[in-house]
């Protein structure tokens, strides 16, 4: 059982995974995260590139949308041990610590570093090892393992960005990457649901109430009529 320690702080560390209290928030940037090893941990290098038990800066240098490009040095930051492909691996829930896993080795044999997922990120970062030293870490841990056939350590960043990826199997063979990479989950498509049709309302028409009948219109004229007659009768009399 290793035990590792990132900014000071203490915790366990299984045969495959490694999680720690990730580095300030600021580095979100360039990911930059330090982890002290109590034990050697092998990195992509040069054949079987060992980091000694100690402390060291992961930062990413650059990030093409296919790949990653890592740096690894000392904690002063003053000298690089490697700077190393990694290509975006899709992991379904991120966790608010760092994460980092390793392959499985003989008794004996230093744990060989094999992704680093940064807090909170879904996409983190599966490393790439020389073509030769991939072939024996696949037969090891009888699964596949990204490759290269450029020198890592000193190779400069634009020759790393265009350098041929491929992964191999434990017989030496050329596999899919995708047996190693977690792609995204697919996007579901979701079917546009139309719009309501809302029927325009009535057009209403303003007009006044009938509150009454005719019958006393009618009765009106009556009266009139009436007492109209009764004045021609009582002038009429009046001249006689």
């Amino acid at each position: 059982m290793k035990l590792a320690k990132a900014l000071g702080t203490g915790i366990s560390l299984t045969v495959l995974a490694l999680l720690f209290t990730p580095h300030a928030r600021a580095d979100e940037f360039n990911r930059k995260t330090i982890v002290t090893f109590d034990a050697p941990v092998e990195v992509p290098g040069v054949g079987a590139q060992i980091l000694p038990a100690g402390t060291y800066v992961f930062k990413v240098l650059d990030s093409p949308s296919d790949r990653h490009i890592v740096q690894i040095s000392n904690k002063e930051e003053t000298h690089v041990f490697t700077t190393i492909l990694a290509i975006p691996n899709f992991r379904l829930k991120p966790t608010n610590k760092t994460v980092m896993t390793f392959r499985e080795r003989p008794a004996g044999q230093p744990e060989a570093l094999k992704a680093w997922f940064y807090p909170g990120m879904e996409w983190g970062d599966q490393f790439v090892y020389d073509k030769a030293r991939a072939i024996t870490l696949a037969q090891e841990s009888n699964e596949a393992v990204l490759s290269t056939s450029t020198v890592q350590t000193a190779a400069p960043v634009e020759t790393l960005n265009a350098e041929p990826i491929e992964a191999v199997g434990p017989t030496g063979e050329s596999v899919a990457t995708t047996t190693v990479i977690e792609p995204p989950p697919p996007v579901v498509a979701v079917a546009a649901v139309p719009a309501p049709v809302v029927a325009p309302a009535p057009e209403l028409v303003a007009s006044l109430p009938k509150t009454a009948s005719n019958l006393p219109l009618i009765a009106l004229f009556g009266l009139l009529g009436l007492g109209g007659g009764l004045a021609i009768a009582g002038a009429v009399k009046y001249s006689a």
